[in-house]
């Protein structure tokens, strides 16, 4: 079944390359029922990785009819890296998703993870067009990227409210990990104190974001990251989705390493993971390309600090995803021993005389 969506998917080439050919009006209406199709199958990543090259002028004769009538955003910095994100890394999950879904394995982390990239990427992008430079010319096409932004969403409700793969409930395991104090939990110290950092990191670039006065956050917009003020608008989008939704997860978080029996950490963990790797993907990626105007570019001298505070930034929920799911008797609730019903024994007596 994967393969034949791959192959299906090549199709895409010889529709955009007949749309370029032969841009009639016709084809317009055409356009729209098509990319609803092309959602169904998979194959608009390929749509998406061919704009990316043709923008980067790697290939040629395939989207200049739809980047004139379309959608002229896709030519941005931050859009170019976000169709290679969409062209590849999204096509590889969708492969491996019927692949499994085909072999009636479990698919519900990897649906989590797609989920949380795909509503980061179009979350991002929509209130980007709107919030932007570009507010001024929304098009007919426009409209049809909240077909891409609802199905994870859809997706994600799906998954989070459907049965766990693992058991939710554990027993000596459990217990005997959910004894130990942090101190003694060194991974998770780590964890704990990697996550209070990007939460730090969040809160400064988020208020750059919003203006704040600050002089930390002048310094940090002049010598560092001035992109984070293209006029485009989704650096500065994507910020605040980060400091108002991924803010509060990390806390989260940091709440789920310290407590024990957190057993929706295994969920949310992979969600988040997903979301911001592909926004710092688009972000990193979109600050460095020579399509973002000279001023906005990452300093030469700020180039390596910059780097490594933003893939480290990505790798951090990645890694407490990890940590969750290879090790989760710390997250599990701890089932009662036999005899043990959690009550004490007047409230065991009080019930037992209601149930009389």
């Amino acid at each position: 079944m994967e393969t034949f969506v791959f192959l299906f998917s090549l199709s895409a080439l010889g529709v955009l390359y007949a749309m370029n050919c032969h841009p009639l009006h016709v084809f317009i209406p055409c356009m729209f029922l098509a990319s609803a199709v092309f959602a169904v199958f998979s194959f608009t990543c390929v749509i998406d990785l061919t704009s990316a090259l043709e923008h980067d002028g790697i290939i040629s004769g395939f989207m200049e009819f739809y980047r004139k009538t379309g959608e002229p955003y896709l030519g941005t910095a931050y859009a170019i890296m976000m169709c290679y994100w969409d062209g590849i890394a999204h096509f590889i999950m969708y492969l491996m998703m019927i692949g499994r879904i085909t072999d009636r394995k479990a698919y519900r982390t990897m649906g989590l993870f797609w989920a949380g990239s795909l509503c980061a990427n179009m979350s991002v992008f929509i209130a980007g067009i709107v919030a932007g430079k570009y507010g001024s010319e929304i098009r007919p096409a426009f409209w049809l990227n909240f077909v891409f932004f609802l199905l994870p969403v859809w997706a994600a409700v799906t998954l989070f409210t459907r049965p766990k793969d693992r058991p939710l409930i554990g027993g000596y395991n459990a217990q005997n990990a959910q004894s130990m104090k942090l101190i003694w939990r060194p991974v998770d110290l780590i964890l704990v104190l990697l996550l209070l950092a990007a939460m730090a990191f969040t809160t400064l670039r988020g208020l750059v974001a919003l203006d704040s006065p600050l002089e930390a956050c002048s310094v940090y917009l002049r010598h560092y990251e001035p992109y984070l003020k293209d006029p485009v608008g989704y650096p500065r989008v994507m910020m605040l989705h980060l400091f108002f939704y991924g803010l509060p997860l990390m806390g989260a978080f940091v709440y789920g390493l310290l407590k024990p029996g957190c057993s929706w950490m295994s969920d949310w963990t992979v969600f988040l993971a997903g979301a911001v790797i592909q926004c710092q993907w688009a972000h990193v990626g979109g600050a460095l390309h020579p399509r973002t105007a000279a001023p906005f570019r990452v300093p030469a001298d700020a180039f390596w600090s910059v780097a490594a505070a933003n893939l480290l930034y990505a790798a951090i929920p990645t890694l407490v995803a990890v940590r969750v799911h290879s090790n989760p008797y710390f997250f599990l609730k701890i089932a009662p021993f036999p005899g043990q019903t959690g009550l004490p024994n007047s409230e065991e007596k009080d019930t037992k005389y209601k149930d009389k």
